[in-house]
């Protein structure tokens, strides 16, 4: 069954789902920055992936610890990325982060590399904003501007390594191309824009390989960058969802 959360942010006007893929990779920040009614499933518990009429106005799906094309240990994954292709095509709004980036990608026909060889991705990640990110619906929120975000908070090993046909290149990071780009009214982002420095020092705990003191030490460098960053995303994806919906009500 879903859930709704008690974000503070919320307003009633608009509803999003959110899919959740593991107990531990939740909305974060974004509970209290997405500003609409959240129905949460937690496929990862058993909650049925729904499918696109019953999305409400818009769909972010989370990150996870399993890979995109884990079906059996994730036995959701089929759906989710239906109805992540389906979402995408048929104009609702969407926010693919991690996990979810990458199911979007393998959904429109892209390519994600399991343990890609460059390694994993942990902590503050410098980011390259492509000149179709300026013009994004939603990434312009960090690309454009004055003072676009310059880095952003990693957590992966998996990578798209292909975009799907059609997909535009919005962003890159010195070891890994694809940070971001668009599929039709989705966009996914490999980064994790929702995480705050608790999570990213439970992330850093969970790696025998990764320094916390250190990593957190540079997310603590550049909070302004990464949490500011997170909040403008979320809002302006969330105007984005909103746009789409007063323009089915006046169609």
């Amino acid at each position: 069954m879903t859930y709704h959360t008690d974000a503070t942010a919320a307003t009633g006007t608009v509803r999003i789902t959110v899919v959740q893929n593991s107990p531990d990779v939740t909305l974060d920040a974004f509970a209290g920055h997405l500003a609409a009614d959240l129905d949460v499933v937690r496929a990862h518990d058993g909650d049925a992936v729904p499918g696109v009429d019953a999305l409400g106005d818009g769909l972010v799906v989370l990150g996870g610890h399993v890979s995109a094309h884990d079906d059996e240990r994730a036995p959701w994954l089929p759906a989710l990325r239906e109805t992540l292709l389906a979402a995408a095509t048929a104009g609702v709004p969407t926010l693919g982060i991690g996990l979810g980036a990458q199911l979007l990608a393998v959904a429109g026909g892209g390519q994600v590399a399991v343990a890609a060889p460059p390694g994993r991705e942990v902590g503050v990640t410098r980011v390259f904003w492509r000149a179709e990110a300026e013009t994004d619906p939603v990434l312009a929120a960090l690309a454009a501007g004055e003072d676009p975000a310059r880095h952003v908070t990693s957590r992966h090993a998996d990578a798209v390594v292909e975009l799907p046909p059609g997909a535009v290149w919005l962003g890159s990071s010195n070891v890994y191309p694809y940070q971001a780009f668009r599929l039709g009214s989705a966009l996914g982002v490999q980064f994790h824009p929702e995480t705050t420095r608790a999570s990213l020092a439970a992330w850093c705990d969970a790696d025998d390989d990764v320094d916390t003191a250190a990593t957190l030490a540079t997310f603590d460098e550049h909070a302004d960058d990464l949490l500011g960053g997170g909040r403008r995303l979320a809002e302006a994806f969330v105007a984005e969802v909103r746009a789409r919906a007063e323009d089915r009500i006046l169609v």
